[in-house]
């Protein structure tokens, strides 16, 4: 029989419905019968795309003797970290706090007040691996509590108390500047892999915000190195077997230090993140080659995560079943098997398989340097291993045919791929990761409009129409705007869970993204709003910045900010960052108190630790550049007004805010444009700083020059 979470919507609940575990949703019931029972509560948190969380589930949740204890002994409770991020980020804090690491599946043990006394990550059944078995922990813990109870509610009430420490934010004076970033450049340079592009050692994982900060301190400063290890590093990833060479876009990290090997899970943030470091490298370089890595990423988002009323699906899982074992009843999920090859199944693709062999490093008896549970035995995983001179070298071909085949090999490969079962699609709306979505959609509209970078008008338009959909589906069906709440979660239909800091952050940064693509300026209107309500909600008033939470739900033991840009940037990186558009669009003079606040109180991260907090260190750059506007006034159909759009396509200009003036539309536009979009004649384009303006120009040539002298002054300062 289905146990209660078959009522959820969650797909990572829902996974967990048929297990013999008697699990409770994080809530009311499961709270009353612990304390009405007086039994502690085993708190299990994953995600419907985690592997980890797929293995225990296998070895533990699914067997009648480990869930006979469970039933027995305590109240568990399963909670999808991505619905609920606020109970994962109190209890993630306890776990790390106590083990000193951290990761899913997290398992914590509460007293009915829901404190937690002990935790870890994932347990395997018996002991192995210098790991306590499961079956003994749980054992251990029922016997603890019935002799030891006192000991376990004193320390539990001590952690609690403990974690309410933890963090903190500075009470500096002024805010950071220039020596405080150039020593975060420092930090990432100290900790740089020069032969293999990156940071540190393996695993590797892509924190595009790391890419964003460097990129935009070459911008302020000129700084070669800064950039030359930001675009080495999406170089390695994007010919690496992070990235999907046939289907698009990026997994998850890379477990090995040279990017061979990746696990396998693909999350809508990370596409969306990457896709906006790409595009920002191809302008950069001009090189279309980070243009087409971009693009490549955009596509598969709008193919494989799209729902068909606009929204963007959360993840694919890492696991599926093998296509060799298809049909058979006692086969389990194993990681990459979607993705990896045997040779001779490349053999359908005749005379083009030398080549595709080559390019990727196709071996016989496979090709993954390190499989220690032989899950890739005589497979392969495709990765970039020889140059397009060296495949025309070994196949006898001359570059053109090489590119040829491979251009036709890919779309034969992606069909060869179709008899491969795929891995689950966790196809939850959620609104935070949306954000990001709409704003590397809107990004790509305004960067892949050029063909030196590798786009095309076609291209720029059909970036433009998907984050315009994803946008209007947010609006439409997670904002209320009666009761000024903006939701979290979208599934068949039910909207849940009332936002987070994060989610209203995000959607402000995709809406303002989305307004400077030339989206409509009523996104601008929406970007207000919301931003109002973030303030209301989540604004820390001592010391700047956002809480992740409201402080309502009691339930939440702890109100905390997040501080430091992991996976994803926090809600106060990506939040001043929006208050620095929102003041360069409005001139809300009354934004930059708030602005400083955030800054100072986050000093001492920005000063001493600022490898912690990428986004916030790549705001701080913005500050001290000082940010400027480059409004485009005229028709929206005139070609001159494209021509314009072209030029700031092809130029790095992370400090500009772009102001697409249509003199035909008044709607909602920035009112200190209004009277440059106002005057009659031709198309103008006027480069400003802090409000005021050079004398405007008409042609393309002309903005281009006025481009690059500011460009130049800016670094030589």
């Amino acid at each position: 029989m289905p146990n209660r979470l078959a009522a959820e919507k969650s797909p990572y609940l829902l996974q967990h419905a048929g297990n013999p575990v008697d699990w409770y949703p994080w809530g009311e019931e499961a709270f009353i019968r612990a304390r009405l029972e007086d039994k502690p509560i085993f708190l299990s948190i994953g995600y419907a795309t985690c592997h980890w969380c797929h293995v225990m589930e296998r070895e533990s949740f699914e067997q009648a003797n480990i869930a006979a204890v469970l039933n027995r002994e305590y109240v568990s409770i399963k909670v999808d970290r991505e619905e609920r991020p606020d109970v994962d980020r109190v209890y993630m804090t306890f776990v790390q706090a106590t083990t000193g690491s951290g990761g899913w599946p997290m398992s914590v043990w509460l007293t009915p007040d829901l404190k937690p006394f002990f935790g870890g990550t994932y347990f395997p059944p018996t002991a192995r691996w210098q790991r306590p078995g499961f079956i003994d922990v749980l054992v251990e813990i029922a016997r603890a509590w019935k002799t030891e109870r006192a000991s376990i509610d004193t320390s539990a009430q001590q952690m609690v108390e403990g974690l309410q420490t933890l963090g903190g934010s500075s009470d500096a004076l002024l805010v950071p500047g220039d020596d405080a970033l150039r020593r975060t450049v420092a930090q990432f340079g100290a900790s740089y892999d020069a032969r293999r592009g990156g940071f540190g050692d393996a695993p590797k994982f892509p924190r595009p915000s790391e890419l964003l900060f460097l990129f935009r301190e070459y911008a302020r400063t000129g700084d070669e190195p800064a950039r030359d290890m930001a675009l080495h590093t999406l170089q390695a990833m994007a010919l690496g077997g992070m990235r999907d060479h046939i289907g698009g876009g990026f997994h998850r990290y890379s477990v090995d230090g040279d990017w061979r090997v990746p696990h396998f899970e693909k999350m809508l943030y990370d596409q969306a993140q990457l896709a906006l470091a790409y595009l920002e490298a191809a302008q950069i370089t001009t090189d279309p080659f980070y243009g087409a890595v971009a693009h490549d990423t955009l596509a598969y988002v709008a193919r494989e995560m799209t729902d068909e009323a606009g929204g963007f699906f959360s993840a694919e899982d890492a696991d599926s079943i093998p296509v060799e074992h298809v049909g058979d009843p006692d086969a389990h999920k194993s990681e990459g098997a979607f993705y990896a090859w045997r040779s001779d199944e490349l053999d359908a693709l005749g005379d083009d398989a030398c080549v595709v062999r080559a390019r990727f490093g196709i071996e016989a008896d496979g090709n993954v340097p390190s499989d220690p549970q032989g899950e890739f035995t005589g497979k392969n995983l495709l990765y970039t291993a020889r140059t397009i001179e060296d495949v025309a070298t070994r196949c006898g071909l001359d570059a053109s045919a090489v590119h040829a085949a491979l251009q036709r090999s890919r779309l034969r490969l992606f069909e060869l791929r179709l008899a491969h079962p795929r891995p689950l699609c966790d196809d939850k709306v959620l609104t935070a990761w949306n954000g990001l979505m709409i704003a590397a959609f809107a990004r790509g509209a305004r960067v892949l409009r050029s063909a030196r970078l590798g786009g095309s008008a076609d291209i720029a338009a059909e970036h433009l129409r998907l984050a315009v959909g994803a946008a209007r589906f947010l609006r439409e069906r997670m904002w209320d705007p009666e009761r000024q709440v903006l939701y979290r979660r979208y599934r068949d239909g039910d909207v849940a869970v009332e936002g987070y800091a994060e989610d209203y952050a995000y959607v402000i940064f995709g809406a303002l993204e989305l307004a400077q693509a030339g989206g409509g300026w009523d996104w601008l209107t929406w970007a207000r709003e919301l931003q109002a309500r973030q303030d209301a909600l989540f604004w820390d008033d001592r010391h700047g910045g956002w809480f992740s939470t409201t402080g309502a739900d009691r339930s939440v033991l702890l109100r905390l900010k997040e501080e430091y840009d992991g996976a994803e940037p926090t809600a106060t990186s990506i939040g001043v960052l929006n208050l620095m558009t929102l003041a360069h669009l409005d001139d809300a003079s009354g934004l930059d108190g708030r602005i400083a606040q955030t800054f100072r109180g986050s000093a001492d991260r920005l000063s001493s630790h600022g490898r912690m907090v990428p986004m916030l260190s790549a705001a701080l750059s913005g500050h001290v550049a000082g940010l400027g506007q480059i409004v485009l006034a005229g028709r929206a159909d005139d070609r001159a007004v494209a021509q314009m759009f072209d030029v700031v396509a092809e130029r790095y200009l992370p400090f500009t805010i772009v102001v697409p003036i249509d003199r035909t539309d008044t709607n909602g536009r920035p009112a200190f444009a209004a009277t440059l979009a106002d005057k009659e004649g031709s198309a103008k384009a006027y480069v400003c700083q802090d409000f005021t303006c050079l004398a405007p120009v008409s042609s393309p040539d002309a903005l281009a020059a006025q481009l690059d002298t500011r460009a130049r002054s800016s670094q030589s300062a």
